[in-house]
């Protein structure tokens, strides 16, 4: 029997059955192939992510391998700038004396901000929109549009007038500014007139051949060295003998460590590191002994070329970096290269092929076999033997000022002004290279802070030496500066002198004052006729009575110790903040920029008392919290820097405001205004209880007022923060007096 379709109940449930198994089916073999995609895309994703990392951890390593080969490149190029010391010498035109006649140049008018009209306001800015016609009709719609343009010509006319009265305060204080710059031109040009006058003396004297000013040019030439590389000193004592036309000089070399310890820098990838290779001994060694021979030949190159009118027949120079004496355990002066070189020898040298040290050996010179150790060589001559004697002082056993310790001696001079009622402190063992004794006058009127220089010379004092006392004097905000010196000084030192709070006292003065202590010392040793063989002194001096102020210390030290930080200490260790203020040393046009730096301590806006205003003549305030150190160059850089510490710890309780302030040097009208000094800035470096910005950068450009706020110290819920400000206030460093309530008479 033929078989046949099965249509009934079962065989539609199979169907139905074997339908819903191959949707199953679709749906497992759907799900299978999106998790075999998904599997896919994640294998090429972490294949893609790894190719990823790989390249990531390539360009790390590259930019680490560029990052040491830059550094090494660095090093190459000081060596090779060390190497071509000598050469760069060379290559800079000489220095003349004519050059110093040159008019300089007046700086041009720089209104800054105040040359930029204010913009007037632009009324398309306030039209409205008109409704469209259909809402035109409404009578709602048009009044408030009417109101709309009514107020819009409202602000249009408060926004013209309040641009136009801006305009018309802009442009009255760019006359004002301009006033100012008017007069300061007019004293720029009289100065330089009066410079260039007394510039034209100084060359008269200079080709008459006179001591001092032959002194002073050839130092001049040495001060105004230039192209030096960065972290090489510029200190140097000269004396010139004119009886035998020949110049001494004593030049500071920089020490060892200018010559690069690392050779090179190589990354390690193994432990990402860069590996800093050693520069073997044996060539820094090689290294820094050409650089020695080099600075010589370099130092008596710029002193011959400089030398016009054949004034020099012989120099001599010696080279000295400051060290620890081995003997002593102090710092000194030790002297690594000697040569004198007379100007025909000198003149038959083609030093652009010379090897430096070759040379420098084949000239006579001695350098130093050590000089890594400071290896001493004994010098060919000194300044301070220059001259002729002292007439004698001081009786047979009387001690011998010029052989006594350099520390006895000041103690000695400290001892002769505290005899004389003054309260003193010597600062030579506490390491200040600025202040040799300090002294108080006592005397509630005209007392306060006198710095005291000593120097065991046994030639004149040199005019440089002077100059650095009344630097000095400021610097330390002292009331007097008194130089000792067992030798003497030149006219031109009484000169500078003078209307200075400035005294000098030689050495035969400095005897009788001594004797009148009933103190002892002699000049020399005592000869048969009675007088005693010593140093050159003119024998010119202060009168006596000038010796009961004490002076400043004119030994070219930073003067940030002594007195103006002797208690520093005594704060909370690690609570102290400082605030570091420096600006470019010169304006545009050339001339001298100083700043003074001020601080107010203040309760509810207004300084405690006068006693609570820090400045140069009052540099803390009665608690100690806030000092203000001398402002000093930065070396190898064209900027000026002064620095204020502030120990909150010390304050007084009732302050609340620490107020900082900078402001022109006002000796004569007009002041410099605030628009012509470039680069003010502040860096900070705060204690654990003060926060505020690491570094702050003043806009003084078109600034006419002569004083700044820069910033202050405030206290906010126990919490002390600095904040910048940069606010400009009229009226100089008395007018910010004013502002904060100290009593200006």
């Amino acid at each position: 029997m033929a078989g046949r379709r099965n249509n009934g109940v079962l065989a539609v449930w199979a169907e139905a059955q074997r339908q819903e198994q191959r949707r199953e089916e679709a749906r497992w073999r759907a799900q299978a192939a999106e998790q075999r995609r998904w599997e896919r895309e994640q294998r090429e994703a972490q294949k893609a992510a790894a190719r990823g990392e790989r390249e990531a951890q390539r360009e790390y390593q590259q930019s680490r391998e560029a990052e040491a080969a830059r550094r090494t490149a660095e090093l190459d190029g000081r060596v090779e700038e060390l190497r071509g010391l000598l050469a760069a010498g060379l290559a800079r035109p000489a220095f003349r004396a004519q050059s110093l006649l040159a008019a300089r140049p007046v700086p041009p008018f720089e209104p800054g901000r105040l040359g930029e009209p204010v913009p007037m306001p632009d009324q398309a800015h306030y039209q409205v929109p008109p409704p469209d016609r259909a809402q035109a009709r409404n009578p709602g719609v048009r009044q408030q549009y009417e109101q709309y343009v009514a107020q819009a010509r409202a602000r249009f006319e408060q926004d013209w007038y309040a641009a136009q009265a801006a305009e018309a305060e802009r442009q009255r204080r760019l006359g004002e500014y301009h006033g100012q710059y008017l007069e300061w031109v007019a004293r720029f040009r009289r100065e330089d007139e009066e410079r260039a006058a007394r510039t034209e003396e100084s060359l008269r004297r200079l080709r008459s051949g006179e001591a001092e000013a032959v002194q002073e040019y050839f130092s001049a030439v040495l001060y105004a060295s230039a192209g030096w590389p960065e972290g090489f000193p510029h200190r140097l004592v000269a004396a010139w003998e004119a009886s035998s036309r020949q110049l001494v000089v004593n030049w500071e070399l920089p020490g060892a460590d200018v010559v690069p310890a690392t050779g090179r820098v190589r990354y390690v990838k193994a432990d990402d590191r860069e590996a800093e290779v050693a520069r073997p001994a044996t060539e820094r060694k090689a290294l820094y002994r050409e650089v020695l021979a080099q600075s010589a030949l370099r130092v008596v190159t710029e002193l011959y070329r400089a030398d016009g009118d054949g004034l020099l027949a012989s120099v001599v120079l010696n080279g000295f970096v400051r060290g620890i004496d081995p003997a002593t355990g102090r710092e000194a002066e030790r002297f690594l290269t000697t040569v004198t070189v007379d100007r025909a020898e000198f003149a038959g040298l083609t030093l652009d092929r010379v090897a430096a040290v070759e040379c420098f050996q084949g000239l006579g010179g001695v350098l130093s076999a050590r000089p890594e150790r400071l290896d001493e060589v004994r010098p060919d001559r000194l300044p301070e033997t220059v001259g002729g004697s002292v007439a004698g002082q001081g009786g047979e056993d009387d001690p011998d000022l010029f052989e006594m310790d350099p520390i006895e001696f000041e103690e000695l001079i400290a001892e002769l002004f505290r005899l004389r009622g003054f309260r003193v402190m010597t600062t030579a063992r506490s390491g200040d290279a600025g202040v040799d004794v300090v002294a108080e006058d006592l005397d509630p009127v005209t007392g306060g802070r006198i710095v005291i220089q000593a120097k065991r010379y046994r030639s004149t004092v040199s005019p440089t030496a002077v100059r650095d006392l009344d630097s000095t004097v400021r610097h330390h905000g002292a009331i007097k500066g008194i130089l000792v010196t067992t030798a003497g000084f030149g006219p031109g030192s009484y000169e500078y002198i003078r209307n200075k709070p400035l005294t000098l006292v030689s050495g035969p003065e400095l005897v009788e004052l001594l004797a009148e202590q009933g103190l002892r010392g002699r000049l020399g040793e005592r000869t048969s006729g009675g007088g005693t063989n010593g140093g050159s002194a003119n024998g010119n001096g202060a009168n006596g009575n000038g010796a009961s102020r004490n002076g400043a210390n004119g030994s070219g030290g930073d003067g940030s110790g002594g007195a103006a930080t002797g208690g520093a200490a005594a704060g909370t260790a690690g609570a102290t903040s400082t605030v570091a203020l420096s600006w470019g040393s010169r304006t545009a046009g050339g001339d001298p920029v100083e700043l003074d730096v001020s601080a107010f301590l203040c309760a509810k806006g207004r300084v405690l008392d006068d006693e609570h205003f820090v400045f140069f003549n009052n540099p803390q305030d009665p608690d100690g919290a806030v000092r203000l150190h001398p402002t000093r160059s930065v070396p190898g850089e064209p900027v000026r820097r002064a620095e204020l510490t502030l120990d909150t710890a010390r304050l007084a309780p009732a302050v609340d405001e620490v107020v900082v302030a900078v402001s022109t040097e006002e000796e004569e009208p007009p002041t410099l205004p605030l628009g012509y000094v470039h680069g003010l800035a502040l860096s900070g470096a705060f204690g654990p209880d003060v926060t505020g910005p690491a570094r702050w950068e003043a806009g003084t450009g078109g600034v006419p007022e002569s004083a700044m706020v820069v910033g202050s110290f405030q206290r906010r819920g126990g919490v002390w923060q600095f904040e910048p400000s940069g606010t400009p206030v009229p009226g100089g460093l008395a007018g910010l007096a004013v502002r904060w309530g100290v009593a200006v008479e």
